[in-house]
């Protein structure tokens, strides 16, 4: 039959409808959720340096610096966030394979008897025969509607949210060492306020002795005396065993055994808090790595849906194979047992049950997860800045008037002891003025670790230091 159109054409316009036909809709399926912009929130995106890289140098405390960097080398924790890098890794380098030609070589030579009434025709119907094969096959899918492109840029989103999340396992578990560090100080310098106290008492104690020997005191006085000493030396029990298992903690952070930071004794009074900039939440973005991470997966997500809608277009393969075929191991590799072949394949979803638009559902719905994570972190992150601003400005005036009672409390013990001696006061009055000291002091030291504490949490808001790469999402 003739016709007024050449077959090239035709061939064209078939697979042209074929297509048309065969794609299914993805229409009405989209993800809905969008991030929220961090200027909406009342953060900028203005250049500052703080904290810096590698921060917990700035403390001048070298047994600090040695402890932090020995966890970051040898925490099994952070170990194993890094081999889940390399996994990430790995399924991108899977992923970018797709993009190109595939070459597979085989080889195989099998004896069989023949059938005598098969489609093997005489003499050799019947027979024994080698039966061998050795052939290059290559196959290459061309990734005209980008379903590779798009699975290859999901991979590297994921890994580079992998990546993100190792940084921020270290941004942790470098501020969890230096917050462990100056606790054990705290707890530490607590014993010693303590034992000060106790030697104190022991000394009242004697002195009480002297005035009941001398009719100036009663029994009762004396066993009050003998009564407090007790209390104290419990209190420094329970000390111990805190500073034990505080250095235990700090033990394991930085992968040693429980013995290894015994004679640790850090202290409070050398630590140098960083200065604080004056704007710290304009620097949030891009500063830390679990808002990275977040927003690495938001884009590996709307990559997820762009590869789910390309499932709905047709699948071209490119075919062929080169190589040799015969019966008997004579004849295998001689010109005439040369066989080749070269085509194309169509895949076109024409009727799957809804099995692509409820995959688009699925990917879609999890694109829409991503984002709201990438948001609920975001918003966490202002809130973590906002209360460690909130809290060293609070204990920075608390500090403040803390030392002036101190000073005042002090005085008074001093001046109940010069009336007890001069026989013008009670030994209540001291007990009353000394109990009063020792509660100042454990205040002065709970909030100058707290202030240290709180320097170190906002440095852990605020990235611990993470730099994203020119590779990094833009934030918005």
């Amino acid at each position: 039959m003739n016709s007024r159109f050449p077959a090239r054409t035709q061939l064209t316009a078939l697979l042209l409808a074929m297509t048309l036909a065969g794609c299914a809709s993805f229409a009405g399926i989209e993800p809905t959720a969008k991030t929220i912009a961090p200027a909406a929130l009342g953060a900028a995106n203005a250049p500052i340096e703080w904290p810096a890289t590698g921060w917990w140098r700035q403390f001048d405390d070298p047994t600090l610096a040695a402890l932090v960097e020995r966890a970051l080398a040898g925490n099994p924790s952070l170990q194993l966030a890094e081999t889940r890098v390399v996994k990430a890794r790995a399924a991108a380098g899977i992923a970018e394979s797709a993009l190109w030609p595939q070459l597979n070589a085989s080889a195989d030579s099998t004896r069989q008897r023949l059938s005598e009434f098969g489609t093997t025709p005489p003499p050799l119907a019947g027979t024994t025969q080698n039966i061998n094969h050795a052939a290059l096959n290559a196959s290459w899918e061309l990734d005209f509607f980008g379903r590779n492109r798009a699975a290859l840029d999901a991979a590297l989103g994921q890994a580079r949210a992998a990546e993100a999340d190792a940084q921020a396992a270290r941004v942790l578990l470098a501020s969890n060492v230096a917050r462990g560090y100056f606790g054990l100080a705290r707890l530490l310098e607590q014993r010693e306020v303590a034992r000060a106290t106790l030697a104190q008492r022991e000394a009242i104690l004697q002195l009480v002795g002297s005035r009941v020997e001398a009719g100036l005191d009663t029994k009762v006085e004396l066993r009050q005396a003998e009564g407090s000493l007790p209390e104290i030396r419990r209190d420094i029990e329970a000390l111990g065993e805190q500073i034990g298992l505080a250095r235990h903690a700090l033990a394991a952070l930085t992968g040693q055994g429980p013995e290894a930071v015994a004679e640790l004794a850090p202290t409070l009074a050398t630590a140098r808090l960083q200065a604080l900039p004056a704007a710290l939440p304009a620097d949030l973005i891009g500063r830390r790595a679990d808002l990275a991470a977040a927003r690495w997966r938001v884009e590996a997500a709307a990559r997820d849906v762009v590869g789910a809608k390309a499932q709905f277009y047709p699948n071209i393969n490119l075919i062929g194979l080169a190589g040799f075929s015969s019966i008997g191991l004579s004849n295998w590799f001689k010109a005439g047992s040369r066989e080749n072949a070269f085509g194309a394949a169509i895949h076109l979803p024409i009727f799957d049950a809804g099995r692509l638009r409820a995959n688009l559902r699925g990917v879609s719905a999890d694109a829409d997860a991503a984002v709201a994570s990438y948001n609920a972190t975001l918003i966490e992150a202002l809130r973590e800045v906002a209360d460690q601003i909130t809290s060293q400005q609070a204990v920075e005036g608390q500090a403040r008037e803390q030392q002036a009672a101190q000073q005042a409390a002090e005085g008074a013990l001093d001046l109940a002891l010069q009336r007890y001696r001069a026989g013008l006061g009670t030994y209540l009055t001291v007990l009353t003025a000394e109990a009063n000291v020792l509660a100042q002091r454990r205040t002065s030291i709970d909030l100058k670790a707290r202030g240290i504490d709180s320097n170190l949490q906002l440095i852990r808001a605020l990235g611990g230091g993470f730099a994203a790469d020119s590779t990094s999402p833009a934030a918005g």
